[in-house]
């Protein structure tokens, strides 16, 4: 098993240059951010395929994305519904092409369908920090589970649209050497997001320098 890292602030007076990585506050922000700052305004239940054959989760803590994700993707995804079925009435109506209802019709159909699976999609998304690395997870029908390393990390970036800002939610991407290992977590509250990316920058730094 392996452990969260240690986020509680230790006394200037009793640390060393050989304390562990985590144990630090993270630069940039104004007190320590503890898993409970990581957990507010989030889902509080990770969800997790019903097969024996899934992917199991790691022990540990897992953290979760806010439910306001729910509302940009659903918010998100009606605009482009009520776009595609202005431009159908448009071709059907106006210029009187009825076969665009056949390929208009399967589209709306999976769109529909793709709405109405994102509550259950959000509430798969999670993470975990552990000893070395981050762990992300996301998917029911098709999982992911990717580790990656803090020493590997080269790039975190924050980044939200209108909507995101609306809602008050950012997405956190993770960028390393390998592309295939980058991580986009989206969804997180909008001081989640900043104070994991000062947690993640400062434990970087240090196992780069092997401090």
């Amino acid at each position: 098993m392996t452990n969260t890292p240690d986020l509680t602030p230790t006394p200037e007076s009793s640390r060393s240059t050989t304390e562990p990585v985590g144990a630090t506050e993270p630069v940039g922000a104004s007190e320590p951010v503890a898993g409970r700052r990581l957990d507010e305004g989030t889902f509080t239940e990770l969800r997790e395929p019903k097969a024996e054959a899934r992917l199991a989760l790691a022990d540990g803590k897992w953290h979760q994305i806010s439910p306001k994700y729910v509302w940009v993707q659903l918010i998100s995804s009606g605009i482009g519904l009520a776009v595609v079925v202005a431009v159908l009435l448009f071709l059907t109506q106006v210029l009187q092409w009825t076969w665009a209802w056949i390929p208009g019709g399967i589209f709306i159909a999976i769109l529909v369908w793709t709405l109405a699976l994102v509550p259950r999609q959000a509430r798969a998304y999670g993470y975990q920090l552990r000893e070395d690395d981050l762990v992300f997870r996301r998917g029911i029908l098709w999982q992911r589970l990717v580790a990656v390393p803090y020493g590997r990390m080269q790039l975190v970036d924050i980044t939200h649209g209108p909507l995101d800002r609306g809602f008050g939610i950012a997405q956190l991407k993770l960028v390393t050497a390998a592309a295939a290992t980058g991580v986009v977590i989206p969804g997180l509250p909008q001081q989640t997001a900043e104070d994991l990316r000062d947690l993640l920058i400062e434990v970087a730094e240090t196992r780069r320098t092997g401090l």
